[in-house]
This record gives C-alpha cells, sequence and structure tokens, in this order.
C-alpha cells in the first residue's frame, strides 16, 4: 500500500450531497477508529455475576472461581499398557535369547480390583488402567512376552516406574485444575470431569439488549411491500453477540417518535449493554443524538472509518449504549470492530484470535484519505478478489472470506500488491 495523495475525490462530494437538505446535521467531529475502540474498551466493566451450570454446558464459558480436585488422579497406582505387572528385578537379565520365566497368578481388567498380590517369579496379567497390585513396581509390554499355558516368558528388561501410572501423577489432591479466570476449552472441561466435579460456577453471560429503529424496517416471515425491508440487522447483531459469549435480547422494532424511543432505550439499560441498529445517521428521522443527550452522555457520533462512519455512542443510565449504522454491511462490519471487542471483555472472555493470510490483490482498490477502510474479499485461486457492493448489500459480507484493512493514509492499493487478509 502507498501513502496518500494529498487529493479529494468523490467521497468527500457524496458526503457533502449527503449533508444537504432540511433538517439533516452532517457528522462534523469524526473520532478515529482508534479513539473510538478506547473509548468503548473504558465503558467494557468485567461481569460480575456468576452462574453454576452443568458441565457439559460450560464450554467457551469462563470459570468464576477454583476448580480444586478432592482426589489424587490416578486415584491408585496403575498400568499404562497392555502386559504383565511384575516385579522388574525378576526381568533384570531377560534377554531375546534368554527370557525369563514368570508364573502367571490372576488376570485383571481395567475395572478389576486385585485379590492377589504379585511375590518374586510371578505376575498378573492386566489391561492398560488396570490397578497395579500389591508386590508389583513394573508393567511389562504384552509385545515383549510370550505365554504358554500359566507360564509367561518375558524377552525384555523393565525398570521400577515402567509403563506405570503413579498415584496422582496427572492431579495431586488439593490442586487446581482449573484457576478462577480461565476460558474453559474442552481439555479444561475434560480435567474437570476427571476429578468428579459435574458442575462448575462460571461468570454469567452480558445480556445485551437489541433494538432496531426505522419504520420500513419489518420482521422475516412478514409479507413485505415497496418502502419496506426485512430486519437484517436485529440477526446478524444477535448472532455476533452469541459468538462473542453475550445473551442477545431482541426487544423489537421501535417506531421513530422520540418519546418511543426514549421509553425503549430506558427498558433497555436494565441489560448490561444496548446495542441498536438504524437512527444514528444524518436524516430528519434520525433522532438517536436527541435523545442520548437528553437521557445521558454522549461520547462520539460518528467514526472515521468506512463502512460504517454513523456510529453513536452513548451512556445512559450508567450504561453504554452503541448505535450501529442502518445498512447491513456498515452495522455488521462495526459490530465485529467495536462490538467485539467490548462484549469479549465484558465478558472476560480473550480477545479474539486472528486468522490472517497475505495474498496478492486481484484489482486495484481506491480509498478514501482521512479514514480507515474495510474491505471485504474473496479468496479465489490464490488472490483477494474484492466482495465489497455496497453498504446495504449484506451479501458483501455473507459472500466474502475475509476483509483487508486500508490505513487512513492510503488512499490507493495497486493491483498484484499483497494484502494482509483477515479471515472471517
Amino acid at each position: 500500500m502507498r501513502p496518500a495523495r494529498h487529493t479529494r475525490r468523490g467521497h468527500d462530494d457524496h458526503d457533502a450531497r449527503e449533508h444537504r437538505g432540511r433538517g439533516m446535521r452532517p457528522l462534523r467531529a469524526l473520532v478515529s477508529l482508534d479513539d473510538a475502540l478506547r473509548m468503548l474498551d473504558a465503558l467494557a466493566r468485567p461481569i460480575e455475576r456468576r452462574d453454576g451450570v452443568r458441565l457439559l454446558e460450560a464450554l467457551h464459558r469462563v470459570a468464576a472461581r477454583d476448580v480444586v480436585s478432592r482426589i489424587h488422579v490416578p486415584l491408585v497406582d496403575r498400568a499404562a499398557m497392555d502386559g504383565y505387572a511384575v516385579r522388574a528385578s525378576d526381568t533384570y537379565r531377560a534377554g531375546k535369547f534368554r527370557p525369563a520365566a514368570l508364573r502367571r497368578v490372576e488376570t485383571l481388567y481395567a475395572d478389576s480390583v486385585p485379590r492377589k498380590s504379585v511375590a518374586r517369579g510371578t505376575c498378573t496379567e492386566l489391561a492398560t488402567g488396570s490397578t497395579l497390585p500389591r508386590g508389583a513396581d513394573a508393567v511389562v509390554m504384552v509385545e515383549d512376552t510370550e505365554r504358554e499355558g500359566g507360564l509367561v516368558k518375558v524377552y525384555a528388561p523393565v525398570h521400577p516406574g515402567e509403563n506405570v501410572s503413579r498415584q496422582g501423577e496427572d492431579i495431586r489432591k488439593g490442586e487446581a485444575v482449573v484457576r478462577a479466570g480461565e476460558f474453559l476449552t474442552p481439555a479444561k472441561i475434560g480435567a474437570i470431569a476427571a476429578v468428579g466435579q459435574a458442575d462448575v460456577e462460571v461468570y454469567a453471560r452480558p445480556q445485551v439488549a437489541i433494538l432496531t429503529t426505522g419504520d420500513e424496517v419489518i420482521p422475516p416471515g412478514k409479507s413485505i411491500r415497496p418502502g419496506q425491508v426485512y430486519d437484517i440487522n436485529a440477526h446478524t447483531m444477535a448472532t455476533v453477540v452469541e459468538e462473542a459469549g453475550g445473551e442477545p435480547a431482541l426487544l423489537g422494532r421501535v417506531p421513530d417518535k422520540l418519546e418511543r424511543l426514549k421509553a425503549a432505550i430506558r427498558r433497555a439499560t436494565r441489560y448490561d449493554l444496548v446495542v441498536f441498529s438504524g437512527g444514528s445517521s444524518v436524516g430528519e428521522k434520525d433522532m438517536i443524538l436527541d435523545v442520548l443527550q437528553a437521557m445521558g452522555e454522549v461520547k462520539f457520533h460518528g467514526v472515521a472509518v468506512k463502512p460504517g462512519k454513523p456510529t453513536v455512542l452513548g451512556v445512559v443510565h450508567g450504561k453504554a449504549v452503541l448505535g450501529m449504522p442502518g445498512y447491513p454491511t456498515s452495522c455488521l462490519s462495526n459490530c465485529y470492530m467495536m462490538l467485539v471487542p467490548m462484549l469479549r471483555k465484558i465478558a472476560r472472555v480473550p480477545p479474539a484470535v486472528e486468522k490472517v493470510v497475505e495474498l496478492p490483490l486481484s484489482k486495484r482498490l481506491v480509498s478514501s484519505i482521512g479514514r480507515v477502510e474495510f474491505h471485504t474479499v474473496r479468496v479465489e485461486d490464490g488472490m483477494a478478489v474484492p466482495a465489497y457492493k455496497e453498504s446495504g448489500a449484506i451479501t458483501s459480507m455473507a459472500h466474502a472470506d475475509g476483509y483487508i484493512e486500508i490505513p487512513a493514509n492510503v488512499d490507493l492499493v495497486e493491483k498484484g500488491e499483497r494484502v494482509r487478509v483477515i479471515l472471517f
């Protein structure tokens, strides 16, 4: 990517035309994306509420207290291989041509309790996981033996402790297998199960109120007429919330009336976070700025990013209220950029790990000076192919494999230039 040429192009003219007209208020003081993220981060207070959940419901939750083992794992010394429990000293002279001959006194399975001890010159046949009998201190692998009736020939020596899982070797009684604040992966769920605990205390999922504004928006499933659109954003926002560790509460569409908007936001602040789409731009019906100013504090209105410039952040009754653009691509893009980092911090979930590939760009991209731009791309034939259509086209995201970020000081990316594709 090459640094910006200090030129002005159609984007600025388009913004100027967009702001003309009676009743419209331009987004005058855009904040940078970095500043917007800092303000969001400052409002993200990690959740304190806790839940008790069954172990199978704990995946990808965050432990709220240490899980301490009340037992040793393994509970006792046990066989780590199929074979024969022996006294190691009985095998020291064993070799390929001079096997040690031992008398088999018992056969054990994984759930068996040994009844006989292993004395000098004897052995016990056992399966992996079987309790090691008294007197035995090693296990000879079955591959190194040959059985003839009650006699077992051992062709390889073993040393004390060989092929034996010692009591408490994995987990000691009193040891914490999971610490408070740890993200519960399948392996950590397994560790909790290993110590016999059937449930676990976790931090609650943050509850996120989701509102949609716009008299033209109707829910999927209803018949549609010209002038109406189906509610895409409520569904994309809700699934992003779920993916980021939150619990969405879809509160429905709010009519474009000042008092109805105030009442809806007042109800929504009972939740941990409020997110809405639409109403944050510059049109006559975009009243959310007035509502936030009347009810609380506006942190920013407008971010130097494309798509997604008309984004607003306020605080009402101590709760963050994040207003996304009404256009589906802008809304979803800003959910990934702004909502996800904030929500993951509130949920105490680790930051998302980006999966990045470097690929040549399939065609030249022109960008706006002064704004960070995100362009969705498909990965085809080893190249990054631009997929962005326009802010209202949800397929810009649905048919893309990832996106590239063009910095605010870059106005042109040439065809063939290698770009970082952040994969969805």
